[in-house]
């Protein structure tokens, strides 16, 4: 399996080479002359550098330091002032010269992610109609901008993000929850920079790449509710383990005392340009054209893998066994997307993308010539420091030599330890990009 390893690898590191934040952002903003040129799809937006004042760089994401960069290179001391929050460790050896790059925490917000968004917030406060705001938007930002609105204690709101996290709901669900908390996401943040003229380069972590639901939209307009808020609390029965202050909060918004979040209409999103710069379905299909280039025909999975991890496995496993069945070459079924874990009260260590690995494990223990792997390219599958892991035929027989019962593993979601004892972790480090996960099953 060594060399089907290898080649695992290579698809994954094409996948995620696709979506480099430098080169999204390079593909879609330019100067040309005395012109900032934004080209989107068809259409160009093109704003002459000399209508603006001062121009000021903000964001927050995973994916943010190489977008600083390429923004500086692009626009230089044409910049003003600038602070863009990135998760510990994911600055890596950038420098920027007219843009701070703040850390903080991620999944769980801390004081850093605090201090550095109202650091951001009195920035662009300061902008006029005279002005540019380029924002830089990527997964992980609804943590890294932790702003909870003042009748919300931020150890409140660490406490709500860490039940919404494990409860079962999905990225939406979750952001839906934040968002009605926040003093900064579901538009918020654009009522802060209006009248100013906004960009917002984006690089997409959700199903749908809906640019609301990225960082939790915080220059997008919200199509979500109070009523929609309460409603995921009450679904995923978290209403007694949640804080009083956040329930006394979402009460309060569903009676009408406080303004929802800013809706499509609202003139503050009338200067407001937003791109997406890359997304899961791009590196999807790079992954799909190296595993062309390594001898096999790539069936790239139609619809996104969401859901539960486990059972996304069973799926992508059966799938690839009707794959094997209809084709006499070597078959890569590609996927991406991004799944959910329900931890309720397991102690174990991992990642959807290892839960994925381990439950694939038991559905491919004793079939020959499968192999099975899932990455999350950002290089953090959960709070560990692998993207993901790999398993084939061999990995159950391999574990019980060393007498490790899979199905426990997986019981206690403790994937993490499992593929450690067996070497059969993907570690990356960092990879400063965020667009989901990717999984890949290699048939001979």
């Amino acid at each position: 399996m060594n060399n089907k390893r290898k080649n695992l690898l290579s698809i994954f590191e094409a996948g995620i080479r696709a979506v480099d934040p430098f080169i999204a952002v390079k593909a879609v903003l330019k100067k040309d002359h005395k012109d900032l040129v934004l080209q989107a799809g068809q259409k160009e937006l093109r704003c002459p550098l000399g209508q603006f004042k001062r121009i000021f760089v903000t964001g927050c994401g995973k994916a943010c330091a190489p977008m600083v960069r390429a923004v500086e290179e692009i626009l230089g001391d044409h910049i003003t002032d600038g602070i863009v929050t990135v998760k510990y460790g994911h600055i890596g050896t950038i420098v920027p010269r007219f843009v701070s790059l703040a850390e903080a925490g991620h999944p769980v917000p801390d004081n850093a992610g605090v201090a550095s968004c109202r650091q951001a917030l009195h920035m662009i406060g300061k902008a006029t109609e005279n002005d540019l705001v380029i924002a830089l938007i990527s997964g992980g930002g609804s943590a890294l901008w932790a702003q909870p609105v003042a009748s919300i204690r931020f150890t409140d709101k660490q406490k709500t993000n860490e039940i919404l996290l494990g409860c079962g709901a999905d990225i939406h669900e979750i952001n839906c929850v934040r968002k009605h908390l926040s003093f900064v996401k579901g538009g918020q943040t654009a009522s802060v920079a209006a009248p100013a003229r906004v960009i917002v380069l984006t690089i997409s972590d959700v199903i749908g790449d809906n640019l609301d639901a990225i960082a939790s939209g915080p220059f997008a307009p919200d199509s979500s509710t109070f009523g929609d808020a309460i409603n995921i609390v009450e679904k995923y029965k978290i209403f007694s383990a949640l804080p009083q202050s956040v329930i006394e909060h979402l009460q309060s918004g569903i009676r009408g005392n406080i303004p929802d979040t800013p809706k499509a209409c609202d003139p503050v999103f009338e200067k407001v340009t937003q791109v997406l710069c890359a997304t899961n379905a791009l590196a999807v299909a790079a992954a799909a054209q190296k595993a062309e280039l390594l001898g096999y025909r790539s069936y790239v999975l139609p619809d996104p893998v969401s859901g539960e991890a486990r059972k996304a496995a069973q799926m992508l496993v059966k799938k690839a066994m009707e794959l094997k069945k209809q084709s006499l070459q070597p078959v890569a079924l590609i996927a991406g997307g991004e799944t959910i874990v329900t931890l309720l009260d397991s102690k174990g260590k991992g990642g959807r993308n290892q839960e994925i690995a381990l439950s694939a494990a038991l559905e491919l223990d004793g079939i020959k010539g499968m192999i099975a792997g899932s990455c999350g390219t950002d290089g953090n599958d959960g709070p560990t420091d692998a993207a993901g892991a790999i398993a084939d035929g061999k990995t159950v027989a391999r574990a019980q030599k060393l007498g490790l019962d899979c199905r426990q593993y997986l019981k206690r979601h403790d994937a993490y330890h499992f593929f450690h004892k067996l070497d059969d972790l993907i570690i990356t480090g960092p990879t400063n990009t965020n667009v989901m996960d990717i999984q890949c099953l290699l048939i001979n």
